[in-house]
C-alpha cells in the first residue's frame, strides 16, 4: 500500500511533466504559423518580408529631377561616344561628312548658338534644359578642336569673349529638324543632333534638341531666323 501511494504523485507529476511539454510545443507550432495572429497581421508581415520598401525618391515629382543625363562616371566615356559628345565621336563624324568652308561674313559680328527644340515630344523644362545643356556642350566640343587662328577657333574665341549668347526656338516635328541640320552643315555652319537616351520621359533614340553655330547672328539667322521664340 505505501508502495502504491508513493508512485500516484510521481505518475501525475511525470504525466503533468509531458502534457505542459506538448502543449508549449503544440503552442509554439501554432503561434509560429499564425494561428493565434489576426489575419491582418499576418498579411502585413507577409509584405514586409516579401516587398521592400520603397525608397522616398520614389516620390519624387519627375519635373523636379536635376539633369536628366547627369553624368555616369563609368560607363561615361561611351554614354557619350553613343551620343555623340566624345571627341572620337565628332572626329569620326567630321571625317565622314566634310562640310565646307564656312563663310563667316563680318569678322565684328556678336555670334550666337541657336537651340532649336522639338516641342511635339512633350518634354518638361527640365528636361528641355537638360537637352539644351547636350547640345550647347556638342557644339564646342566640336569647335574647340579647330587649329588655333582657323576661322571655326576665332568664331568660338569672339563668342566666349562677348557673352556666349544662346537663343532658344521651337519646331514641331524630327524632320524639320533634320533639314535646319542639313542647311546648317550645308554653310559650314556647326550643326549638331543631341539624341535621348530614354531613361525617362521620351522614347531612346529621340532626337530633341538641334544646335547651330556658335556663329555670327547673320549666318545663323539664314537657318533659325523664321522660328518662333521657345
Amino acid at each position: 500500500m505505501a508502495t502504491r501511494m508513493l508512485d500516484e504523485p510521481t505518475t501525475v507529476l511525470l504525466g503533468t511533466a509531458l502534457a505542459s511539454f506538448v502543449s508549449g510545443y503544440l503552442f509554439g507550432v501554432y503561434a509560429i504559423r499564425g494561428y493565434f495572429i489576426s489575419p491582418d497581421l499576418v498579411e502585413e508581415r507577409r509584405r514586409f518580408r516579401n516587398d521592400p520598401e520603397e525608397s522616398e525618391e520614389s516620390d519624387v515629382d519627375e519635373d523636379e529631377v536635376a539633369l536628366d543625363h547627369a553624368p555616369n562616371w563609368v560607363n561615361g566615356r561611351e554614354a557619350d561616344r553613343r551620343q555623340g559628345l566624345s571627341m572620337d565621336a565628332i572626329r569620326e563624324k567630321q571625317q565622314q561628312q566634310p562640310k565646307p568652308a564656312p563663310n563667316y561674313g563680318n569678322s565684328n559680328e556678336e555670334c550666337k548658338l541657336v537651340l532649336v527644340v522639338r516641342t511635339d515630344l512633350g518634354m518638361t523644362k527640365g528636361k528641355i534644359a537638360a537637352q539644351c545643356s547636350h547640345a550647347t556642350l556638342a557644339c564646342y566640343k566640336t569647335l574647340v578642336r579647330a587649329a588655333p587662328g582657323s576661322p571655326e577657333s576665332n568664331i568660338l574665341s569672339r563668342w566666349e569673349r562677348l557673352g556666349q549668347a544662346k537663343i532658344a526656338v521651337q519646331i514641331k516635328s524630327q524632320d524639320e529638324l533634320l533639314e535646319l541640320r542639313r542647311k546648317a552643315r550645308s554653310l559650314g555652319l556647326t550643326a549638331e543632333v543631341i539624341q535621348d537616351a530614354g531613361r525617362t520621359q521620351i522614347e531612346a533614340g529621340s532626337m530633341t534638341v538641334l544646335g547651330v553655330g556658335p556663329a555670327p547672328k547673320s549666318v545663323v539667322d539664314q537657318i533659325t531666323g523664321h522660328l518662333k521664340l521657345l
